[in-house]
């Protein structure tokens, strides 16, 4: 997904600007589910069906192109045909429709381009921006990182589910053996420590993704080797993951056509199929160990949640919040915010957050715990002892009682 407009950025999104997004790959489909809400206005291209009269005064039904705004009342998203169904009522009429008609839009990726328009109804708040970052990026959270190279050529490359983005080519000479095995040496070691430093800077590896190292021969796997000695030299704990982890496949060139045989290798296969939202189920499972040993660096529940937001214990050192994506999309503005404020509560901490949706099996999970839950940097005890209490002290007391108690 892209801005429509080249002047458009990020940073100049602001409160109730409307902003144009081009749909131009089926992955924008599932990102255009999350950033529309109930709520929400969309101005797109849609089909409309009406009864038009002819000079004779004979009435026919045609469908009509046009250009229609509607209020967000439901959506509908197809992941099988990256299809997104948008219902609402007509809030700009024109020759074909009037205001209040119902009307569903269809969004769906197209060889051409797809331009939409949407205004949030909560306005552009730290939580929307987020997902129009997400939406924006070329380094998904679930992107894949690789390198094909070969002797003196590398490329740094972004796999998706849908698309390959080479974020950088290396080039470095490097003098065949003929001319020394000293200097043949030192040119790949300038090679090998070139391509380290754009990978470096062109994935960011503080997210945890697989890397695919390719190549003809054995280059791939002596820059393997290379990575791995320069982890243990300088103590760099994250290098020395990367490295680890780092998966070796052959390849036939070190060019990005190389990439085709490798992505169809079925450990390749298995591998991609794997990592979509790996990181969200491994804080699932790192929650539900902590809820097991009971050690009070885990709770579920909005009011304990929120409690221990505002002491300040999902903070910086391993703080974690986990929140359902669903409460952004509340047509109720005091839940949006309330939710808006323990994200941005958490973030101020030093905190991570982690949006996770319904349709995966983290979300699902989550939703099973009322759809929030945190992981705390130091032990909470009793969080939820208020409202039992509360509950307990209700027992038995008539409402009309309760009422004069709380007066």
């Amino acid at each position: 997904m892209r801005f429509a407009s080249k002047r458009q950025t990020l940073q100049s999104v602001e409160g109730d600007d409307g902003v144009s997004l081009l749909i131009v790959e089926p992955e924008d489909m599932w990102h255009a589910h999350n950033l529309i809400a109930e709520g929400d206005i969309i101005n797109a291209p849609a089909w409309r069906k009406v009864t038009l009269t002819t000079s004779t005064g004979s009435t026919a039904a045609k469908s009509v192109r046009t250009n229609l705004s509607i209020r967000v009342k439901s959506t509908f998203f197809d992941p099988l045909v990256s299809e997104l169904k948008v219902s609402g009522t007509v809030v700009n009429e024109n020759e074909y429709v009037n205001v209040g008609q119902h009307h569903t839009i269809t969004l769906r990726y197209d060889k051409a381009d797809i331009k939409f328009t949407i205004w949030k109804q909560a306005g552009w708040d730290s939580v929307a921006l987020q997902m129009l970052k997400e939406a924006l990026s070329e380094d998904r959270p679930d992107a894949i990182a690789a390198v094909v190279m070969q002797e003196g050529l590398a490329n740094i490359c972004l796999i998706t589910e849908f698309r390959t983005v080479v974020k950088q080519r290396v080039e470095v000479t490097v003098p065949k053996k003929r001319s020394g095995a000293s200097e043949a040496s030192k040119g790949m070691e300038r090679f090998y420590e070139t391509t380290l430093a754009a990978l470096r800077a062109n994935v960011d590896f503080s997210i945890p993704r697989t890397l695919l190292l390719a190549s003809p021969g054995f280059v791939a796997q002596d820059f393997r080797a290379y990575m791995q000695t320069q982890a243990t030299s300088k103590g760099d704990k994250e290098l020395q993951r990367i490295a680890k982890d780092a998966l070796v496949i052959h390849s036939s060139s070190g060019h990005v056509h190389g990439l085709n045989e490798v992505l169809k290798s079925p450990e390749v296969q298995k591998t991609m199929s794997n990592s979509k939202f790996t990181t969200e189920t491994n804080l699932m499972d790192q929650f539900h160990e902590r809820l097991r040993k009971d050690d009070g660096r885990a709770w579920y529940g909005t009011k304990p949640v929120e409690k221990a937001v505002n002491e300040g214990a999902v903070g910086r050192g391993g703080g974690v919040l986990l929140v359902n994506n669903a409460f952004f999309r509340s047509l109720d503005l005091a839940t949006r915010k309330k939710y808006v404020a323990i994200v941005d509560k958490v973030k101020a901490d030093g905190g991570e957050v982690r949006l996770l949706s319904s349709d995966h099996e983290s979300g699902k999970r989550l939703d099973a715990l009322g759809g929030i839950a945190a992981l705390l940097t130091y032990p909470m005890y009793d969080l939820d002892e208020d409202d039992e209490e509360e509950e307990a002290s209700g027992e038995g007391v008539p409402q009309q009682e309760m009422a004069a108690m709380v007066i």
